[in-house]
């Protein structure tokens, strides 16, 4: 089997060396679009080093990797386009895996046109499409799957949580955890095998079994760990959920505009000025949120508009990662006073009741607004969760906005290098499939080990396909086994010149 696994592995390299050899050479403006100082127009193929001749007075290739500046001249009409540095990086030793060259000129998109223009009149050379140099990289080895569609979330990255996230994945953390799993269930299934070929020998027992059975007991708990994070990844990936809630002008509206910094929603005294979802998109301490400000909530609203708002308020709470419920402070010091039994505990029971909202979220806030408007907060209500704010003159906003901060930690977590975790709905569907198999197997080897009577009849080929499959895969997460339907998902969302 082992065998069988390098012959596969080295199959799989040549497919990547031809299509590398034999794609055309391509190039595209790399560097951001628009008016910039410097754009960087990446070149890799076989003809590289024809483009990087054709449009400068090199007669000779260049030493790799030195920065020369020189005049950049179109090789048809012989115009001067402009003057900018040079780099020469011949294969391998190159982002791709092939020949390239970089062109660094001045940022005008007058300047990058023209040069574009140059490159297109060489023979051979063709504009990349969106994620094609990443693409080739892998195709050469320089990186696996999991490591490219951590590029793809480091350009996307908008806040500093996501930038970790994708880094970590993008340096190979992830796919090291997967590689080692993989190299383990080879071992188990070499180990399964030989206990097949050679399982009438005296030497061989069922401790042979009972180790494969340890084993795989060890990678099933690990895959289980790994997948039951909460999702925490692919939520930091996409971004927190968050929705405001509460009974008409509670001051929903103005708490999204102070976690905004902004003024996302409109603010008046009147009650139902928000109708429908408000949403805004803002980054709190490193993690993305995107904070649905909603329709107030009541019994019955006074129109069809008020209650669809308001039937888009709850279903939006519904499916919130995080949800901020949003109280009045005289109401709730009103309910306390005619009810002295009653704790704030059963105010916001019947609040929640009354608004029909359901928290599914386990990470939750109570805010009790407008305490300006009450002689004092209480002080005697050491509650978990719950915090007495004033949006008007920002009393207890801080310590509210910081038990925000702790629940997007709780939330997302703190990516590690030690402990990488899931960002991609497509590992998780393969690591579960891959887990259905490794239970299979691990059932049918517990059969014949908990067998009393005479050796039960199972086909062991079969069982050793349960192996194989798991290792199959891990082995599309990380591309070692891959198609090109696979590929043509994972780069079609990367940018043009990555």
């Amino acid at each position: 089997m082992l065998k069988l696994k390098g012959a596969f592995l080295s199959g799989a390299k040549l497919i990547m060396r031809k299509f590398s050899s034999s794609a055309n050479t391509i190039y595209s403006l790399s560097s951001g679009q628009g008016k910039c100082g410097v754009a960087v127009i990446r070149v890799s193929g076989l003809k590289s080093l024809t483009a990087l001749m054709s449009l400068t007075t090199f007669k000779a290739p260049p030493t790799p990797r030195n920065a020369y500046l020189k005049k950049i001249f179109h090789p048809k009409s012989k115009e001067f386009i402009d003057r900018g540095l040079i780099l020469w990086f011949p294969g391998p030793g190159s982002f791709t895996g092939e020949d390239s060259c970089e062109f660094h000129v001045h940022g005008g998109r007058a300047v990058v046109a023209a040069l574009l223009d140059a490159l297109g009149s060489v023979p051979g050379l063709r504009p990349a499409e969106p994620g094609e140099f990443t693409k080739r990289a892998f195709y050469s080895g320089k990186m696996d799957l999991t490591e490219a569609e951590g590029i793809a979330d480091l350009i996307h990255a908008e806040t500093e949580m996501q930038r970790k996230l994708a880094v970590i994945q993008a340096n190979g953390h992830l796919a090291k955890k997967y590689n080692v799993w993989r190299e383990k269930l080879t071992r188990i299934l070499a180990h399964f095998e030989a206990f097949i070929d050679f399982g009438e020998d005296e030497n061989f027992d069922e401790d042979v079994l009972r180790k494969i059975m340890r084993d795989v007991g060890e990678i099933k708990r690990e895959i289980t760990e790994h997948i039951d994070d909460g999702r925490r990844g692919e939520i930091l990936r996409n971004g927190v959920r968050a929705a405001i809630v509460g009974a008409p002008n509670v001051g929903k509206s103005s708490f999204i505009n102070i976690l905004g910094e902004r003024p996302v929603s409109i603010v008046t005294d009147i009650a139902g000025t928000t109708r429908d979802i408000v949403e805004i998109s803002c980054n709190i301490s490193g993690y993305p949120v995107t904070i649905s400000d909603t329709a107030g909530l009541r019994n019955k609203g006074n129109d069809i508009v008020e209650d669809e708002g308001m039937l888009r308020a709850r279903e939006c709470a519904k499916h919130a990662d995080f949800t901020i419920i949003i109280m009045d402070a005289i109401q709730v010091v009103e309910y306390l006073s005619k009810n002295p039994q009653n704790s704030i505990r059963d105010y916001i029971e019947e609040y929640l009741k009354a608004m029909e909202i359901e928290i599914y979220s386990p990470e939750h806030i109570y805010l009790v607004n407008k305490t300006d408007l009450i002689r004092e907060a209480p002080t005697n209500l050491a509650e978990q969760r719950l915090f007495w704010v004033s949006c008007k003159n920002s009393f207890g906003l801080q310590i509210a906005i910081d038990e925000v901060r702790k629940s997007l930690k709780n939330i997302c977590g703190e990516p590690t290098t030690e402990n990488p975790v899931l960002s991609q709905a497509r590992h998780r569907h393969l690591l579960c499939e891959g887990l259905i198999h490794l239970n299979v197997f691990h059932d049918y080897v517990g059969i014949l080990l908990n067998s009393t009577n005479s050796p039960v009849e199972l086909d062991f080929a079969i069982v050793a396909e349960e192996i194989r499959s798991v290792i199959q895969s891990i082995g599309k997460i990380t591309g070692s086994v891959t198609t090109e339907d696979i590929l043509d998902v994972i780069f079609r969302d990367f940018c043009i010149g990555k």
